[in-house]
């Protein structure tokens, strides 16, 4: 058995699966997130301990023979996040998230050495870890001062479970401290943010063995024998996994907390100033593009909170067919863009509301508010030199066959669905468990699902989303000069 580790940032999934990557079972732990100012985000590490200690009861109650076959485990992660530790492993402050955007000024700072352009491939965003380091050494310099590691989420995890630090190369590639395309860390660049080496984990593959389980949590999780941790993935590189989106070419997008257009590359191709990510892969000699965007279905959730309806009644207003836009648009700037705009201040809008915009006239807006905002990705990544002709779709949002089509127009691409199973990041981390602990072959081990079925771009629509979506690119440099 093999069991996958996703620390999220609602929850902690854990899954096992056997050596067939049939799925045995899963189970959750929750998380909650702390917003003490504007635009901060932070979680206790010490949860994300409680949280997989939650998960991993849960399977321990319904599977304990499965569990204690256990020889592989890996890891996926909610990436960027700065969580740092002193010298006898004591957590210094708490962890600042992925979807912090408190260091916006060093962030700028940074991204104007052309170094870290040149050696990262990225602009530096105000949610990678590097300018968070910056905001600390200015805001806390007492703390920066005591630092002698500095981890990303999954890798604190492993340091818990395994006592090692380690991490692997496509969750660091988001730090803004890792030569991409050498695939290691820059002295350079973790010089310019008073950093060294010393203070980075080991680099291995995602494939890669990272560690032992420690024999008192196999002990306390009925776990015999040793237990080989893999080097894991960041979140978005596991669910690649997951999906079997290894291959050059291959893409999918997901609509989950954030919305992703991920595509693997058999090459490095790096183009920073698209505000496109170009990123190590968790396989060896692979990287991957992707364009994100910081609200999808937290776009549909604030909207179902502002009006008392829930998330599924919502779209269930709307049927299954795409409807003609209205003329009302949403911008899903609630917290700030990535792709491609690269803005931390700018809030989100509903622009062209009349007497007669509707409750379900404002959630088709916020559905083809995300759309058009994966649509920016895609433009943005064929910019880049990546060439999209299909997608599959993954995350809660894809459960929405409406918002689907939305977004096959909206893309002008096919998005195929894979057969019932949850194939994301959790199942991406179980596969790599498998491949660290029996030497399997990764690209024979992360193959497709099979697709139950494919959304079709709604041609009668096309020539209506194409002036839609040219109204909704005109929008952000209109309402800019207000945000900013």
């Amino acid at each position: 058995m093999y069991l996958g580790l996703d620390l999220g940032t609602s929850g902690v999934k854990a899954m096992l699966i056997d050596g067939d990557q049939t799925i045995v079972g899963s189970a959750n732990g929750s998380l909650d997130v702390s917003r003490p100012h504007s635009g901060w985000s932070e979680q206790e590490p010490a949860h994300w301990m409680r949280a997989t200690q939650e998960a991993v009861a849960g399977l321990k109650a319904k599977h304990p023979k499965e569990l204690a076959a256990v020889r592989g485990i890996g890891l996926s992660g909610q990436m960027h996040g700065a969580t740092l530790i002193d010298a006898a492993d004591k957590v210094l402050r708490p962890c600042i998230l992925w979807n912090d955007t408190r260091s916006h000024v060093e962030a700028g700072a940074l991204d104007a050495d052309p170094r870290f352009r040149a050696l990262t491939g990225n602009i530096v965003f105000p949610g990678f870890t590097a300018p968070k380091l910056a905001w600390i050494r200015k805001h806390e310099p007492d703390i920066f001062a005591k630092i002698a590691k500095v981890l990303l989420p999954k890798d604190y995890l492993r340091l818990w479970l395994t006592g090692e630090y380690i991490s692997e190369m496509s969750d660091s590639a988001g730090t803004s401290w890792l030569d991409t395309g050498k695939r290691a860390w820059s002295a350079d660049l973790l010089a310019a943010t008073h950093l060294s080496e010393e203070q980075m984990p080991t680099l291995v593959e995602g494939t890669q063995q990272a560690g032992m389980l420690r024999s008192e949590l196999a002990a306390q999780w009925g776990i015999s024998g040793n237990v080989v941790v893999a080097g894991g993935a960041g979140d978005n590189a596991a669910s690649a996994c997951g999906m079997g989106t290894v291959s050059d070419g291959a893409a999918f997008v997901s609509l989950g907390t954030s919305g992703v257009l991920f595509a693997a590359n058999g090459s490095y191709l790096p183009k920073p100033e698209s505000a496109v990510h170009a990123f190590c892969h968790a396989l060896p000699n692979t990287w991957h593009q992707m364009g994100v965007i910081l609200s999808a279905t937290d776009a549909l959730n604030w909207h179902s909170g502002v009006t008392g309806k829930s998330a599924a009644d919502l779209t269930g207003e709307l049927g299954e067919t795409p409807k003609a836009p209205t003329g009302v648009t949403f911008l899903p700037y609630l917290s700030g863009e990535r792709t491609p705009h690269n803005d931390a201040v700018i809030r989100g809008a509903f622009i062209g509301l009349e007497h007669e915009s509707s409750r379900a006239v404002l959630t088709q807006a916020v559905l083809e508010g995300v759309a058009f905002a994966i649509r920016d990705n895609l433009e943005a990544l064929r910019s880049a030199g990546t060439g999209i002709s299909r997608v599959t779709a993954i995350g809660g949002g894809s459960r929405s066959r409406y918002w689907l089509a939305s977004i096959a127009t909206a893309l002008g691409v096919p998005v195929d669905l894979p057969a019932d199973g949850d194939f994301g990041a959790a199942f991406g981390a179980a596969r790599l468990g498998l491949i660290a602990a029996t030497g399997a072959d990764p690209i024979a081990v992360c193959t497709p699902p099979v697709t139950s079925g494919t959304i079709e771009p709604v041609s009668a629509l096309s020539g209506a989303y194409e002036e839609a979506y040219k109204r909704y690119r005109a929008l952000y440099p209109a309402i800019k000069s207000l945000a900013h």
